[in-house]
């Protein structure tokens, strides 16, 4: 059964980022954010994390221009606001998934962002709404202290936080989640 691992970097340590890494057997790291550094943790910038990766033996690819949550193109945004739906739809996007799901067969690939709670992350509000759309596929979030939330728990999770009902008299389970997910998407997008 395909398998894909997200985790956040948050302000951890470049050890316990690796022991994270290395505890879920991760062989190559996605990183998806749209700009690839910081000025408070950075020991993730671009350049130094894939040098420490590569160290380790762990593969780095950099997916920020195809599955970040900042998008070049005017038609994503709407009054000023990333609309996640329609980052979705572009051929970019498309193809960053490609890229994800090819890479899946041969590693054990987690993607990397920066948020350490995957349900604030574009990682699962976005990119894993989309996965998650293969039902065969598996989604795990590492979290900060190494435990794994699968995807369909942070959902759940999702939805409490927002306050929304996982079933009610006129929706489905599936309807509940797409509609946290798009609140949650309102809430989180980048604003130029």
């Amino acid at each position: 059964m395909p398998e894909i691992w997200t985790i956040g970097h948050s302000n951890h340590t470049v050890d316990h980022f690796l022991h994270l890494l290395s505890t879920h057997s991760i062989t190559a790291v996605a990183d998806v954010r749209s700009t690839p550094y910081s000025i408070a943790a950075s020991q993730f910038n671009r350049e130094a994390i894939k040098d420490v990766l590569h160290e380790k033996r762990i593969h780095y690819v950099y997916l920020g221009e195809e599955l970040g949550p900042r998008s070049p193109d005017l038609a994503c945004y709407e009054n000023g606001k990333v609309v996640y739906g329609r980052l979705a739809t572009t051929e970019v996007f498309a193809q960053g998934i490609e890229r994800l799901k090819k890479g899946m067969t041969r590693y054990r690939v987690a993607m990397m962002c920066a948020e350490k709670d995957p349900i604030v992350c574009h990682r699962t509000i976005l990119i894993c709404r989309h996965l998650s759309a293969d039902a065969e596929l598996r989604i795990h979030h590492i979290l900060e202290e190494g435990s794994v939330e699968e995807n369909e728990a942070s959902e759940k999770r999702l939805m409490q936080s927002l306050k929304i009902d996982e079933y009610d008299l006129f929706n489905t389970r599936d309807e509940q989640v797409a509609k946290a997910y798009a609140l949650q998407s309102q809430r989180i997008a980048y604003a130029l």
